[in-house]
């Protein structure tokens, strides 16, 4: 895969989670993987990748500074950084963007290109009609705080929220600027077919997060294993041209360096 730039994801060395504290406040309410993150930027070089993104939370743990001093000890690069939100509840819509804004400030005084969100909460009740059009109009905002920084906005489909499947993603599409950034695990868990995805939103696709599946039982797992054949994705995104950064991610594994290097060497091949 000498095609592309080559990133990994930070966030399975330690647990998934966010912040505690954004129970009773929206604006702290970041992604965070509760672990080493010098640690795991020291093994994602050490694997041979190029490229690192982190969780909102825990990029903005560091100052620049230290920050800056963390990437010129691994030689890495700041990709992006994921940050999401619910994006449908108006009261609280504000206090997510800002938070969204944050991350974005400090994701592009580090030099990444991209901002990578996720969300649009599922109701109790259902789904209403009126959830797209809300989700929409906040995505378009996040796509302002991205290009006043800078930045490339990806939109990031997701179990749990109200775009998983390939109807949901073509409908949030139709209704956004934003760029479409394929995980291709989420998507296949989803029922869709991540190859054919990419070629139908060739256009709206500048960055990737390559990912494993496993359905049953169900789990995200390195490239060279599970029920998702990576080679039609690969092709895919040959097939069409993509030319960007591919961000390769685990959401948890017993050996986080491991399955770093173990998908590094299917890469090598791919």
């Amino acid at each position: 895969m000498a095609d592309w730039k080559l990133a990994y994801h930070a966030n399975c060395w330690g647990p998934l989670g966010g912040n505690a504290v954004g129970v009773t406040s929206i604006t702290e309410l970041t992604y965070r993987t509760f672990g080493d993150m010098a640690a795991a930027m020291g093994d994602i070089a050490a694997a041979g990748y190029t490229g690192v993104e982190l969780f909102d939370g825990n990029l903005l743990d560091y100052s620049e500074a230290d920050f800056r001093s963390l990437l010129a000890d691994t030689g890495l690069s700041l990709v992006a950084t994921y940050s999401g939100g619910n994006f449908i509840f108006d009261e609280i819509l504000g206090e997510e963007l800002a938070r969204v804004r944050k991350a974005a400030d400090h994701a592009a005084a580090l030099g990444a290109e991209h901002l990578v969100v996720g969300g649009g909460a599922k109701r109790h009740d259902g789904t209403r009609d009126e959830d797209f059009t809300k989700l929409a109009a906040a995505l378009e905002q996040v796509v302002a705080i991205a290009t006043e920084r800078g930045l490339r906005a990806h939109y990031h489909p997701h179990l749990t929220t109200i775009v998983e499947g390939p109807d949901e993603v073509s409908k949030i599409m139709s209704m956004t600027s934003i760029d479409f950034c394929p995980d291709t695990a989420h998507l296949a868990a989803a029922g869709g077919d991540p190859a054919a995805m990419i070629r139908q939103h060739k256009d709206r696709i500048s960055y990737v997060h390559l990912k494993g599946f496993q359905a049953d039982p169900f789990a995200f797992v390195p490239l060279d294993r599970g029920d998702l054949d990576i080679a039609p994705i690969v092709k895919a995104m040959r097939d069409t041209g993509f030319d960007g950064w591919v961000a390769t991610e685990l959401d948890a594994w017993p050996d986080p360096a491991e399955g770093a290097r173990v998908s590094m060497d299917f890469l090598k091949n791919a």
